[in-house]
């Protein structure tokens, strides 16, 4: 029964305007200089198990998307995909130490059309980010989305981290970030008045952060029209 309960709320969020799905970034946080460094782009629900198939029907509405490694002094170099089964992969070797901060954006989604579901027309910007430490040489995170939302890692010590959401450069502030486990956990926290959240990762595993906006501005996107931009970032922490 309780798995048959989880599968019908699985099957609601895929059918309504909930957004579960989302891209994120999976790399080891560690690498070596002079080694190279592998990325993986799911689409998805990570704490349901659900992963999307590139050739699938959701993957490819999702796939127009840019890849691309910032060293620590800023300098920001795209990075080629490959197409596999079930992911994007992608690579690069450090040149030096340092964090690099691996950053996904998405603003190339066609415009959704969800007024049947009472939530309105809309255009769909992604953006997700993971970090890589080659080193001891400890900086933040370098994701500055311009045009959205974006995640930023600010301390990682032991099991405690903090993160700062941004939009378009700037602290948000009271807004609602979702930390997804496997096995359906999760937990829902909120920023302070500088966008600072905190939390403890207790577990050995995988965590991914998950935060989304609404930009109430109406415009134009490949000849349709929408009445807002749906925001939606994620962070992976390995």
């Amino acid at each position: 029964m309780k798995k048959l309960l989880v599968t019908c709320i699985l099957l609601i969020c895929i059918a309504t305007p909930s957004f579960a799905h989302y891209l994120w970034i999976e790399t080891k946080a560690e690498g070596t200089v002079g080694t190279p460094q592998e990325i993986h782009v799911f689409y998805g629900e990570y704490t349901y198990g659900v992963i999307e198939q590139v050739q699938g029907e959701a993957f490819p509405k999702v796939k127009d998307f840019t890849l691309w490694v910032v060293d620590a002094n800023g300098k920001k170099t795209q990075l080629k995909v490959t197409a596999k089964t079930d992911r994007y992969v992608a690579s690069f070797t450090p040149t030096a130490n340092g964090t690099y901060t691996i950053v996904l954006d998405n603003d190339n989604i066609e415009v959704i059309d969800y007024t049947e579901y009472d939530f309105g027309i809309f255009k769909t910007h992604y953006n997700s980010s993971a970090i890589i430490q080659v080193g001891n040489k400890v900086t933040n995170t370098n994701n500055v989305n311009k045009t959205g939302i974006s995640v930023i890692e600010v301390d990682n010590t032991s099991h405690d981290i903090k993160l700062q959401i941004l939009f378009k450069g700037q602290p948000l502030k009271d807004q609602e970030v979702d930390i997804f486990v496997a096995d359906n956990w999760s937990k829902k926290l909120t920023t302070d008045k500088d966008g600072y959240v905190s939390f403890k990762t207790p577990w050995d595993t995988k965590y991914v952060i998950e935060t989304t906006t609404k930009e109430e501005v109406p415009g134009k996107f490949k000849g349709k029209d929408y009445q807002f931009i749906w925001h939606c970032a994620t962070y992976c922490i390995l």
